[in-house]
């Protein structure tokens, strides 16, 4: 069963986070849909692998292996800005 087969408001689907439970757990990110795993990260909850860095404050930060809140979530990591 697909999560946009349970939640079928668009609102809903917008709405939707990876519970606290799930992103603690010990499932390694491999075995996470990356809904899941993408919203764990945002929350701060995940360790993001990645190579780019943010500026926080007046320095540059690199994000690898950091538990970096999203700014929708309180935190200081932008979204990134694509095309």
């Amino acid at each position: 069963m697909r999560i946009d087969e349970v939640l079928t408001d668009d609102e809903d689907l917008v709405d939707w986070k990876a519970s606290q439970e799930l992103c603690k757990s010990s499932t390694p990110d491999s075995a996470l849909g990356a809904s899941a795993l993408a919203s764990c990260k945002a929350q701060g909850l995940r360790r993001r692998q990645t190579g780019k860095s943010q500026k926080k404050g007046r320095e540059r930060v690199k994000l690898h292996g950091k538990k970096a809140k999203s700014v929708k979530y309180g935190g200081w990591v932008h979204p990134t800005k694509t095309g």
